[in-house]
């Protein structure tokens, strides 16, 4: 089922979001200012250096004079890490930060109507409740997707239908344990695979939202990881060092994006990816403005930019990720098609439980885990604890 922010977290980011209100709101946009620093997740801002075929980066920076810097983060931590220390311009962030910058104060509104293709927004986005608050924008929607899993295809007779094979030991089609052979996300936001496995497994333990857990639920999960660490090759937080894992070290599965399933396929390893029968998180992401953005000209420029319907299409055939303007799929512009669009998840929207920051004020429990907890004791799981 569609995520839903909860009425207390928008009730505490009200007054972050009366406070920072006066920072933004521009006006109008004038000339840019020779410069653009974006944080971004991998594959996310091409110039065709990875592959010629994709670039938008190099005609935004001919048209508009702003020239694009990017810094890769691996996961949404670093993101907010990032963001605290500033000297950035952008970030393109999920639903498990963009809450936390704006009730810290680290993002700006923005005014829309600055923003003269918003309107070819799918609207189940223009209003989302992970960069929305009281009414006010803190964003502008980019990509989304699911998690999928990726396993070899020579590993598995047939596709796996569950995710049971990223967390318990098992003998693969190919006579191998998967013991050792199986990564992790290394991010906190993993526990919410677990407690999304277990909603499907053990519906006693009444888990309604995998970023929702009572301490019973969370501990079931946790023990879940622990059990998980005893398979675990390695937890992943680089993409590229991942494909390099499938290609060279032998793993077979793990929870993965689209991106890396297009660059191991494109290289002919045996890769293929499902949405498994217990369903998915994911995420959706957006590019929001630093509180003290110093080329605010330029990032509003690349804010319009990246809604041009080219680049939509185009992002979404490289990353494997649904756009954000649904026009994308089908004018022609890009390389995306409508049978493109629906393969990378456009009609299960709704079924994709996408990322969010847990806290302790939720809505389906009397009183949950929050995030803070997630972070230590996810260090724990990993170092065996």
């Amino acid at each position: 089922m569609k995520q839903t922010f909860i009425t207390a977290v928008v009730s505490s980011i009200t007054a972050a979001s009366v406070a920072t209100g006066s920072l933004a709101q521009m006006t109008e946009i004038g000339e840019g200012e020779g410069e653009l620093s974006i944080v971004a997740w991998a594959g996310y801002i091409e110039r065709g250096e990875t592959d010629p075929a994709f670039d938008w980066v190099t005609k935004f920076e001919e048209e508009t004079g702003c020239m694009v810097s990017v810094k890769t983060a691996n996961t949404s931590d670093e993101m907010v890490a990032l963001m605290n220390e500033g000297g950035f311009d952008l970030v393109t962030a999920s639903g498990d930060a963009s809450l936390r910058m704006i009730a810290g104060k680290r993002v700006q509104p923005i005014n829309i109507d600055l923003i003269p293709s918003w309107e070819t927004v799918d609207d189940r986005l223009k209003e989302a409740p992970w960069h929305t608050v009281e009414g006010v924008h803190y964003g502008t929607p980019y990509m989304w997707g699911p998690n999928v899993l990726m396993y070899n295809t020579e590993a598995f007779a047939e596709a796996p239908t569950s995710w049971n094979v990223v967390f318990e030991e098992t003998t693969l089609s190919d006579g191998q344990s998967n013991a050792g052979r199986v990564q992790a996300y290394d991010g906190p936001i993993h526990i919410a695979d677990a407690a999304n496995y277990l909603m499907y497994h053990q519906p006693d333990l009444g888990i309604k939202d995998p970023y929702e857990l009572t301490q019973d639920q969370y501990n079931a999960a946790l023990d879940l990881l622990r059990q998980q660490r005893e398979l675990v090759s390695r937890y992943w937080h680089d993409a590229f060092i991942q494909i390099d894992d499938f290609k060279n070290e032998g793993m077979v599965a793990s929870g993965s994006w689209p991106f890396q399933v297009n660059l191991l396929q494109a290289d002919d390893v045996k890769v293929a990816s499902v949405i498994p029968e217990e369903g998915a998180t994911g995420w959706a992401d957006t590019t929001m403005l630093h509180a003290d953005a110093e080329h605010p000209n330029c990032a509003y420029k690349w804010m319009e930019h990246q809604l041009s319907s080219n680049l939509q299409s185009d992002l979404s055939v490289w990353f494997g990720a649904v756009p954000s303007v649904p026009a994308a799929c089908t004018d022609g512009r890009g390389m995306q098609t409508q049978e493109g669009c629906d393969a990378n998840g456009l009609a299960q929207f709704d079924q994709i439980k996408f990322w969010k920051t847990p806290v302790a004020q939720c809505e389906s429990q009397e009183e949950c885990v929050p995030y803070y907890r997630w972070v230590s004791d996810y260090i724990g799981v990993i170092g065996g604890r």
